[in-house]
Order: C-alpha cells, then sequence, then structure tokens
C-alpha cells in the first residue's frame, strides 16, 4: 500500500480514487456508529479524507493507515461534537439577540450602526489584497476554508493559517484606526 501513497503523493489522481474506495467503506461503518444523520456522516467522511490526502506526507512508512485514518476520524467527530454544542450554545441565546436586535434598530443606534460599517470597509481596503479577499469571501459570501483553499491553490492548513493571519492583520489595524 505504500506505493500507493507514494502515487498519492506524487500527484497521481487515480491513486486519490483507490485510496478512498480502499479505506472508506471501513471509515463509514464507523462514521455511522457515532453520528446521527447520514448527511453528518457524509460530511465528516469528506473531512477525514481531506486531512489524509494533505496529510499523507506526514505518514510514516512503518504506520498502519487503517489505524491512522481512524484516528483522523475520531477527532472530526470530536470537532463535529464541538461544532454541534457551540451552535446549541448560540441557538439558546436568541431571545438575547432578539432583544439586542431590536434595540439596533432603533434611529439612534442606526449612526453608530454606520460608524462602525464605514470603519470595517476602510480597514478592509488598506490590508493586502489576499488577506481583504480571503476575508471577503469568508465572512461576507459565505465560502467554507475547503473551498477557499482551492480558490487560493493553497493546502487546508495553510488556508486556515492565512485567514488566521488575515483576522489578525484585520484586528490590528481596525483598533488602530
Amino acid at each position: 500500500m505504500a506505493s500507493l501513497i507514494d502515487r498519492i503523493i506524487s500527484g497521481d489522481s487515480k491513486a486519490v480514487g483507490l485510496f478512498y474506495h480502499e479505506y472508506s467503506p471501513k471509515i463509514i461503518l464507523y462514521l455511522k456508529s457515532k453520528l446521527p444523520k447520514e448527511e453528518d456522516v457524509q460530511e465528516v467522511l469528506n473531512d477525514v479524507f481531506f486531512e489524509a490526502i494533505d496529510s499523507l506526507g506526514f505518514l510514516e512508512k512503518k504506520q498502519n493507515v487503517s489505524s491512522w485514518l481512524f484516528s483522523i476520524a475520531h477527532h472530526k467527530i470530536v470537532d463535529f461534537y464541538r461544532k454541534q454544542k457551540i451552535k446549541s450554545v448560540l441557538l439558546s441565546q436568541i431571545p438575547f439577540f432578539d432583544l439586542v436586535d431590536k434595540e439596533i434598530h432603533q434611529p439612534e443606534f442606526q449612526y453608530e450602526k454606520d460608524k462602525v460599517r464605514d470603519k470595517i470597509e476602510y480597514t478592509l481596503k488598506n490590508l493586502s489584497k489576499s488577506h481583504e479577499k480571503i476575508l471577503r469571501l469568508h465572512y461576507e459570501e459565505k465560502v467554507p476554508v475547503k473551498e477557499l483553499a482551492l480558490r487560493f491553490n493553497l493546502s487546508f492548513k495553510a488556508t486556515e493559517s492565512l485567514l488566521f493571519r488575515a483576522r489578525k492583520s484585520f484586528k490590528e489595524k481596525y483598533e488602530r484606526s
């Protein structure tokens, strides 16, 4: 199987398909036992294989590929439930958000809201082009990190890093303006 991994690392797209077909059935069964819905299984399965393909260079020759994939799957399941918990906490705050929303739409708040919006636009325009682009795509157009990675021709981790640096740069410039 090491030759299959070497083929993937060297860019053989057919090897990626073979790798997926070889290991996905076992991972799917594992995910189905841990996740509530089929769509969640498919989403996490995609995350597992994106991460695996992205990290194959770090896989040691003597390491068992199946156990390595199950480890990635376990971490992705933990991430899935962590995100679910965050969503449930946010949704439990909806009455608070409704109250804030009503307050914000009062005329005296509109002026402040416009000032903040203008400050955000000014800050975005004063970032590097790549930082401005990735922030606008991710936060205004809701483009997920995986798709950003494809658009920027970067690995998933490199895209997360670029997004992190862009947010940091935005925060620093926003606080100074």
